[in-house]
């Protein structure tokens, strides 16, 4: 008797421990002075111990990243780049799949400015974050910035980050490191990976990662009718126009050299011109993702052999011009003349590895840039050095139409990429998994059928037979097409995870026509209460309190609320580690009526649903923004996940549960509130 007791006291004293709004990080803000016009904008967030904030710079599919914006820049003031962080801590999230930076204790954010005015200036920004501890995650918050500045008027132009904003590791290193002392070998262990990997060495993997697929890159593209057969032609006009071989040579590699300078200068200029961390936060913009879709789509249909996209002829011409006048400038422009010249076949392959290259931030389109044109610089050297090898090269024919339309296959096929990314931000599910996946199936096996000589396109030679190369390529596309079809019914296709959407944002939670045998009989999507769906390990779930709660009253069950997120950590493993326990399963998919309220949907609600806050004043627009406001008033919670149990009037059936890893201790909670409601 005295052991129910204590538990009910703990109990107790969990709900009430539960019931508290968490305000884990308080935000405060400062100016430094840099010079008498600029200056930085400084954003400091105090953690409490235990808590972690996100980076800016979070993957898609993961967590929601900590984002700062300013009101518009006008004669007032301009913004240099764009806001810097500390270095943080990245680490592999099991739930995410992926490599995700936070912050602990303290996180440090500058944004440099030059005023325009000699007056005293107010400015205005907002501070979008989310936190999690090992228990809760807060729904994403936003909170108000204000600074005050006064300086000397400056003139306004485009200045460079790269110029005027030092490395965030470098600058802001010393807000967020730890301040124990340690030996010269040593590092925390925070700092490392999951591997034991340091940030830096994790940061250095990737960057050498980066530069091995832009290597390929700049190879394919070596490979197309536009570059391939200028080998032998530059090397030929070297080595004929050079008084010696010596000469030919050292004017075919200061070639080679001009080349990866032009290109290291293209991924210079995006670093500088955009940040280190812009076009990184722009992943998630839904209008970024549906312009780039587009322009694949167009580079695709280039590549296909609709049309050819060139660059202005002038250009060329004045180019060449150029290049006539010898000696180093005359090389350098040559180099420049290739690159014009061929862009309609580098342009939509160099477009695409600096957006994938920019979007991991930092000098990345820098090394991108470098390893895609010493694939291309290495033959024009190599070839000069040892004219002898000319004679080994394939000539150049069909084949050569064969490697563009190649790749304008695989174009169109990493398009969809970016359209199921503005899909996912919107929730529209427009492009659910399955449509997808048979889209990509569509798109290779029509790569396998032209292989194979089946399909003929417009530049395409006549093929008289189909070579061994060409064959086994055919092959293995093939099989990588048929590899793809169980993903209509399911199947996880972890070769190409990452790619197309999750999982659970599907049709059906296992595929095309599948049905599942449950504890509770047969589930289809037809079969579902109006308002409801396939939830997680197919639970019927809703989605709106009040129509869950009318459907409660009908079958005569007991409402749990499942406050939740799509990019909370802790609710994730809760399904995937307690939730899958077949006797909790048994009772969410027969005993109660679950109503998961997500707390970061970013969907609109309709204008005659949009209302005033009573917690901050500001208008609630979103489905998420309403859920956090639900749980706020009636529960006085603001923490993720968080479950109640509930009867037909939304009484509580028992005290509320949230993080429980211990499946017995969930199991019991369920039981006392389900007896309760009996």
């Amino acid at each position: 008797m005295m052991k129910r007791k204590f538990l009910f006291v703990l109990l107790l004293l969990s709900a009430f421990a539960q019931s508290q709004i968490l305000k884990p990080v308080t935000w405060t803000t400062s100016t430094e002075k840099v010079n008498a016009s600029e200056f930085d904008l400084v954003i400091t967030a105090e953690i409490d111990p235990g808590w972690h904030l996100y980076s800016q710079n979070v993957p898609d599919g993961g967590p929601i990243p900590t984002t700062i914006s300013f009101s518009e820049p006008g004669e007032s003031y301009q913004l240099i780049g764009g806001p810097t962080e500390g270095e943080g801590h990245e680490e592999f999230d099991n739930v995410f799949e992926m490599d995700i930076k936070y912050f602990e204790n303290q996180a440090v954010f500058k944004q440099r400015i030059r005023v325009l005015t000699d007056d005293k200036i107010t400015l205005n920004g907002v501070v979008e974050f989310m936190v999690c501890d090992d228990a809760n995650c807060l729904p994403p918050t936003e909170i108000d910035l204000a600074f005050e500045v006064q300086g000397k008027a400056g003139q306004k132009e485009l200045v460079s980050e790269s110029e005027l904003v030092p490395e965030a590791s470098s600058v802001l290193q010393s807000a967020t490191s730890t301040p124990e002392v340690k030996g010269q070998g040593d590092q925390p262990e925070s700092e490392k990976g999951p591997t034991g990997m340091s940030d830096k060495k994790q940061k250095t993997k990737s960057l050498w990662t980066l530069f091995i697929l832009s290597f390929l890159a700049g190879f394919a593209a070596l490979l197309t009718p536009c570059v391939f057969p200028m080998i032998p032609m530059t090397v030929s006009f070297f080595t004929k126009q050079s008084k010696n071989k010596a000469v030919g040579i050292r004017n075919a590699i200061l070639f080679g050299i001009s080349i990866v300078v032009l290109y290291v200068l293209l991924g210079t200029v995006v670093t500088s011109v955009f940040g280190a961390d812009s076009l990184n936060a722009l992943s998630t913009n839904v209008w970024f993702n549906l312009i780039f879709f587009a322009l694949l789509v167009i580079f695709a249909i280039s590549f296909l052999g609709a049309f050819e996209i060139t660059l202005p002829s002038s250009w060329g011409t004045k180019v060449d011009s150029q290049a006539d006048r010898g000696g180093l400038i005359g090389i350098f422009f040559m180099a420049l003349a290739l690159a014009i010249v061929s862009f309609s076949c580098t342009g939509p392959i160099v477009g695409t590895a600096l957006v994938a290259a920019a979007a991991q931030g930092g000098i990345a389109p820098v090394v991108s840039m470098f390893g895609f044109s010493l694939a291309i610089a290495l033959p024009f050297s190599l070839f000069a050095a040892f004219p002898g090898w000319l004679n080994s090269l394939p000539k150049s024919g069909g084949w050569l139409n064969t490697v563009k339309v190649f790749l304008g296959f695989l174009e169109l096929a990493l398009a969809f990429k970016f359209l199921s990314n503005a899909d996912l931000v919107l929730q529209a599910h427009l492009l659910e998994r399955e449509v997808f996946v048979a889209i990509w199936i569509t798109i290779f096996g029509a790569l396998a059928l032209y292989l194979f000589g089946k399909i003929k396109l417009p530049h395409d030679s006549e093929l008289s037979h189909i070579s061994v190369g060409r064959l086994s390529l055919g092959l293995l596309v093939a099989a990588f097409t048929i590899y793809l079809v169980p993903g209509m019914w399911g199947a996880p296709l972890k070769l190409i995870s990452g790619f197309p959407p999750p999982m659970h944002y599907s049709e059906s939670s296992y595929g095309v026509g599948y049905t599942k045998l449950s504890d509770s009989g047969n589930i289809t999507e037809a079969a579902l209460p109006e308002g409801a769906h396939l939830g997680p390990h197919d639970i019927v779930a809703f989605l709106d309190y009040k129509v869950g709660m009318e459907y409660a009253r009908k079958v005569n069950k007991p409402v749990m609320l499942d406050f939740t997120g799509h990019a909370c950590v802790n609710c994730r493993k809760m399904e995937e580690r307690v939730w899958s326990d077949t006797r909790i399963l048994q009772i969410l998919k027969n005993e109660v009526v679950l109503i998961s309220l997500y707390v970061d949907d970013k969907r609109q609600l309709r204008e005659d649903e949009q209302y005033t806050s009573k917690i901050d004043g500001k208008k609630v627009t979103t489905i998420g923004k309403k859920w956090s406001e639900f749980q706020i008033e009636k529960y006085e919670a603001n923490a993720q996940p968080y479950y109640v149990l509930l009867d037909h009037e939304g009484n509580n059936l028992n005290p509320y549960s949230a993080y429980t890893p211990d499946a017995d201790e969930y199991l019991s909670w369920l039981k006392e509130g389900i007896a309760n409601f009996e």
